[in-house]
């Protein structure tokens, strides 16, 4: 280099321009027994029973039988032991504050904190996340049980007072069923698409839709709660739009009565079947249950696994959370998760195994047994007031609108439909309308992607967008299109009509006005075949005449030896005799015909032209001119192709084709091309037109049209090897 003074090395490459044709051919080198070799190997290993593979098995389903036996006392006894303690001296209120959110007596939360965490122990494998009570689903709880147990369905008449009041016992009994059987079909669903690997499902709700959807549910369980810090009995509503009746008749319901725990039973109640004739009434309910719970669940644990270096398996946790659901619900437990406050508590704390929540469920259960008597005159609004202290962190989200302002618009949408939705359409029609909003934004930003033109790197081959990147340069006679999304029935018609705009080729302009001007043209030469016919038809009558006169003298007077007639042919066209010698006079076709010959044509009406003419270009035409001769689609953001797409892609190759413009494909994905061979696309387009990477495709477009050589690059092109040697590697 005579700048640097440094010594460069040239590196140039020598390879094959690769098309799908010859990707396939390559492919079928393969030896098919080895092919079948691979696959029977594969298979034997698929069906094989390992004393390896069944404990990976077993250890994949029980993840305790993983960390357990290496378990260190020493090392994680003591931290496990304080975090379990304090997290269980959490579950007390809570559990029962948690309680009066799902419209339980308070001793369900107790249950309800203890028998979950048990299961949750021997299947989960987070190590950090406390399994219990949580405020939004014992809230989506509450709502089930209002609206299946109303009060005024537990109306009696006081035998004293004769005044109607509602039979507490009756309509807590009820409500634990209802619960119990919520829960059980919960977890369920959630084992069902555990074990189908639907691990995934937790993704389709974003982060801004649960925490709007979370901010809203807040909302909800502060004004569920001001009855008892207040001592308001305002009537009950469920539904839509119930949030606003409670709040306009809160006010006229004013008791001021002091309202207690009451009596907690002793001891652990014994399972019990859940009432499953309740099922029906409650299946919707307990799919949004199981999956809120495991969104909630899931992305704590993700996040702690994260920060602490280990994985969690997203099926994994959706099996033990539904195990823990359905156990629970046998043992009157009401649906459960992962709680925000506990779990943190158990991380901070030092908490480094479920021991601590073995600990935690230890501390429950000792107040279940023993002390319970404790808490019967313990006010129901001190409850209340931790239930508000536990939403305070929810209530700081609502600092989301501020921040996705700034960053993402169509985020902040989604948040604030969600936050609207919840608060009046109550917990479970809101959150289905808050997943079927957030769906139509993903279709909404497929169906309208940005549409670059690429340039060319210098000295690379790379292809990069032409209006955000100045130093790339645009390839002399082609276009390379590219869309940020896939090509589908949504945005088909859009691709095709931002490739137009990118091109500058308005191909359907084009193509109308080129099919006007051949129907033009189609509609002069009619009128001058009907004019040469009647001047053949004036002229063979004065000829005629003069045939006859010269019939005995020959043919040699004609001076251009040419007799025209009209024989009976099918298609009644006109032809005529040539020769000077009668004897060996021939029928001449029209091409045949030289410029001193009378041309006559033929009567169809479906003929077009009397004569061999080509088709009209639009070049020739003189109305569009331009300098692109290809036009590589690149599609290496498509990651499927349905039909609407490629009819598309078929009109576009064909349409464009009629202008003289040959269109390419690039980076399609293995699936892709097969969706591609399955709807019939090569059928009249041949592979010849698939390729690689886009600059296979460039080069080839090159040699084929271009001037053989691309900027900063030196091409030689043999055949299908191409050898480029960038510029800046030549100095």
């Amino acid at each position: 280099n005579m700048v640097t003074g440094k010594t460069c090395t040239m590196y140039c490459v020598e390879r094959e321009i690769l098309d799908e044709q010859r990707l396939e051919e390559l492919s079928r080198r393969l030896d098919s027994s080895q092919t079948h070799t691979l696959f029977s190997h594969r298979l034997k290993n698929s069906l094989r029973c390992s004393i390896p593979k069944l404990k990976r098995t077993v250890v994949g389903f029980l993840p305790v039988l993983y960390w357990l036996p290496h378990y260190s006392v020493w090392d994680y006894g003591m931290p496990d032991l304080i975090s379990g303690i304090s997290v269980g001296i959490m579950h007390l209120p809570q559990g029962m504050a948690y309680a009066l959110l799902a419209s339980l007596p308070p001793v369900f939360g107790l249950y309800s904190s203890f028998y979950p965490a048990l299961v949750y122990f021997f299947f989960g494998s987070s190590r950090h996340i406390s399994i219990g009570t949580f405020t939004i689903l014992s809230i989506m709880v509450g709502s089930v049980t209002e609206r299946l147990a109303p009060d005024e369905n537990f109306l009696i008449v006081n035998k004293t007072s004769g005044i109607e009041e509602v039979d507490i016992t009756a309509r807590d009994l009820y409500r634990v069923q209802v619960a119990a059987a919520t829960t059980v079909l919960g977890g369920s669903i959630q084992v069902i698409l555990g074990l189908m690997q639907f691990g995934f499902v937790g993704t389709y709700l974003s982060e801004p839709l649960v925490r709007a959807y979370t901010s809203a549910a807040a909302a909800h369980a502060v004004l569920a709660q001001l009855k008892t810090i207040f001592g308001v009995s305002p009537a009950r509503f469920s539904g839509p739009l119930s949030m606003v009746y409670v709040s306009a008749t809160i006010t006229h319901f004013m008791t001021y009565e002091i309202s207690v725990v009451g009596k907690i039973p002793s001891g652990i109640q014994p399972p019990t079947m859940p009432n499953a004739s309740i099922f029906p009434e409650v299946v919707v309910d307990a799919f949004a249950l199981a999956i809120v719970g495991y969104a909630i669940s899931v992305s704590l644990g993700k996040t702690f696994a994260l920060k602490h270096g280990y994985k969690i398996d997203s099926s994994q946790e959706l099996v033990a959370l539904g195990l823990s659901n359905a156990v629970g619900g046998f043992f009157q437990c009401y649906s459960v998760c992962a709680s925000m406050s506990r779990s943190l508590i158990q991380e901070t704390t030092g908490g480094r195994t479920q021991m601590a929540g073995i600990a935690s469920s230890v501390i429950v259960l000792v107040t279940m047994m023993k002390l319970g008597s404790l808490f019967q005159e313990l006010p129901k609004a001190v409850l209340a007031a931790i239930v508000f202290v536990n939403l305070k962190g929810m209530f700081k989200q609502y600092t989301d609108i501020v921040t996705l302002w700034r960053r993402n618009k169509i985020d902040l949408v989604v948040w604030l439909v969600t936050w609207v939705s919840t608060l009046l359409l109550n917990l479970d029609m809101g959150l289905a309308a808050s997943i079927s909003f957030a769906m139509l934004t993903v279709i909404f930003r497929t169906q309208s992607p940005r549409y670059s033109v690429l340039g060319h790197l210098p000295g690379t081959e790379l292809y990069l967008d032409l209006e955000s990147h100045r130093e790339v340069r645009e390839v002399p006679g082609i276009t390379i299109f590219r869309s940020s999304a896939t090509i589908y029935f949504a945005n088909a018609e859009l691709y095709l009509e931002a490739l137009k705009e990118k091109s500058g080729l308005d191909i359907t302009k084009m193509i109308t006005y080129k099919r006007r001007q051949e129907a033009k043209q189609r509609k002069r030469d009619r009128r001058a075949a009907r004019r040469a016919k009647r001047q053949a038809k004036r002229q063979l009558g004065e000829r005629g005449r003069d045939f006859i006169q010269d019939e005995e003298s020959g043919w040699k007077n004609r001076e251009n030896s040419t007799v025209f007639i009209m024989p009976e042919t099918p298609n009644n066209s006109w032809v005529y005799l040539k020769g000077t010698d009668p004897e060996t006079t021939t029928l001449g076709s029209m091409s045949d015909l030289q410029d001193g010959d009378i041309t006559t044509l033929g009567c169809s009406s479906e003929d077009t032209l009397s004569r061999d003419l080509e088709r009209i270009s639009l070049g020739s035409l003189g109305k569009w001119t331009w300098d692109i001769h290809s036009i590589i689609l690149d599609l290496s953001t498509a990651n499927f192709i349905d039909t609407v797409a490629l009819k598309t892609l078929r009109n576009i190759f064909h349409d464009f084709g009629e202008i003289d413009v040959d269109i390419y494909i690039a980076g399609c994905q293995a699936p892709v091309v097969e969706q591609l061979e399955q709807g019939g696309f090569f059928s009249d387009i041949t592979k010849e037109r698939l390729f690689t990477t886009v600059h296979d495709a460039v080069l080839y477009c090159i040699n084929l049209r271009g001037d053989g050589t691309l900027p900063n690059y030196d091409i030689k092109v043999v055949g299908f090897t191409v050898l480029t040697c960038p510029h800046n590697y030549m100095e």
